[in-house]
């Protein structure tokens, strides 16, 4: 049995290589991304109307079918919602990469916006690593994307000089497919409870912390989109940066600010100070909104680069917070469903981000996107001022012998202070556990590691 407070060879393998697979998926999609809007005038019928929709449109899909994966994966197991989301995916990019009008562009995009298993990968986070590690999982997790995304904007523009679009769809699909090897042959199978009546949909959504945290990550990537409406265009006017040398400030502000947030993540689990690090994070967005706007009046063009630092510090903490929080929150029948509808409210806020950022740069200019990125500081902050406070429990990891898996659930489930059980196909048993009321040489005395004696 691994100790709570550090993570099982278990843990380490799932989280190491779930980095993987999001790495892999991140990586092509945000290869397109910069080059969409510009290359997408080559597809017949493109307007600029239409190019916007190719672009949208896939996180409008992923909005979509996030709680479906989620709530099908409760049902059928983590795994295979996700290789069925990458099949999707690469199927989407492939039709893409071979479509000559801007409505099979829009079709393919879309197509790869369903396989939406960002909820799915969260939930199984949560099936694969303990309370006190999951915020490291998650930030584990975003460092890897953020990575993803300085890499992108350099190779993006390598592989379209050579191909096109076309091949930059082709390397997104064959990258989604590399993604299915790492599920199967690097990721464990996760734990899973047994069979247990489905939580309504309509009951989830009246919890309150569900709600909440919904809300936030809502807000925050709705700011997230906001500030890339515009930062393109201010590291071009404050620092005369052609946007092919972007990447040189995205890619040190992003791995200074995974370094800043490690701390303040550390404090909270050790503290189990999440309120006051969130509410300290919403004040470094309000910050570097403050930043942002000094820099847009050319005053200090260098407060541009303090801000994005600022927003990234802000931003990398609550995204490795909130899910964290959400799977603490909520029951382990519930953690699929409850992901897809945080996660259907993230890209929502992705999606109406970018429209409302967009609008408001055309119509008012950058200082009035600043000003929502103001406002959507304070408001992220009120959300998070006052979390439900987080359940006294853990989750332990356990390996069952082979020969006990059959039994192990019903014994495990009759200790004093066992709250729930899973169980993987692989031998390992997931134990939430009420720390108060929990001995752990019960447990031991079980000896399920070891053959049955009898």
């Amino acid at each position: 049995m691994a100790a709570a407070t550090e993570m099982s060879a278990f843990e380490r393998r799932s989280v190491i290589f779930l980095t993987l697979l999001y790495t892999f998926r991140m990586l092509g999609l945000f290869m397109v991304l910069p080059l969409l809007a510009v290359a997408g005038e080559q597809y017949s019928g493109a307007t600029p109307m239409l190019i916007g929709l190719a672009l949208g449109v896939y996180g409008l899909t992923q909005a979509l079918f996030q709680i479906p994966f989620g709530i099908g994966s409760d049902k059928w197991g983590r795994k295979p919602l996700i290789a069925f989301g990458l099949v999707l995916f690469a199927a989407g990019s492939i039709l893409a990469a071979f479509s000559g009008s801007i409505w099979g562009l829009i079709a393919g995009r879309a197509l790869q916006g369903s396989g939406a298993i960002a909820a799915v990968i969260m939930a199984l986070v949560g099936d694969v690593t303990a309370e006190r590690n999951r915020s490291k999982a998650m930030a584990s997790i975003g460092a890897a994307i953020g990575v993803a995304f300085a890499v992108s904007l350099v190779l993006g523009p390598v592989l379209a000089a050579m191909g096109g679009l076309q091949l930059l769809f082709l390397v997104t699909a064959l990258l989604a497919l590399i993604g299915l090897l790492v599920l199967y042959f690097g990721i464990p199978q996760p734990p899973r409870m047994k069979s247990s009546p489905a939580v309504p949909l309509l009951q989830l959504l009246k919890n309150p912390a569900l709600l909440r945290l919904s809300a936030a990550i809502f807000v925050l990537h709705f700011a997230l989109m906001a500030l890339f409406v515009i930062v393109p265009g201010l590291l071009l006017a404050q620092l005369d940066l052609a946007v092919i040398d972007h990447w040189k400030v995205y890619l040190p502000i992003m791995l200074l600010a995974f370094v800043a947030m490690v701390p303040a993540i550390i404090w909270a689990e050790r503290s189990k100070a999440h309120s006051r690090v969130l509410r300290l994070a919403a004040g470094a967005l309000l910050l570097a909104g403050a930043l942002f706007l000094v820099a847009d009046s050319g005053v200090l063009a260098l407060g541009l680069l303090a801000g994005l630092l600022l927003f990234f510090i802000g931003f990398n903490v609550f995204e490795a917070s909130l899910p964290s929080l959400l799977t603490r929150l909520l029951s382990m029948e519930q953690r699929g469903a409850a992901s897809g509808v945080y996660s259907s409210a993230q890209f929502i806020g992705t999606f109406l981000g970018g429209l409302m950022g967009g609008a408001l740069l055309q119509y008012f200019g950058s200082s009035a996107v600043i000003a929502l990125l103001l406002l959507l500081a304070l408001l992220i902050g009120a959300v998070v001022w006052r979390l439900p406070p987080l359940p006294e429990f853990e989750t332990l990891f356990v390996d069952v012998h082979p020969q006990r898996v059959g039994e192990a659930h019903s014994l495990l489930v009759q200790l004093s202070g066992v709250i729930e059980v899973a169980l993987s196909e692989a031998g390992v048993a997931s134990i939430r556990i009420d720390d108060k009321d929990f001995d752990e040489q019960q447990l031991i005395a079980l000896k399920l590691d070891a053959p049955n004696q009898a």
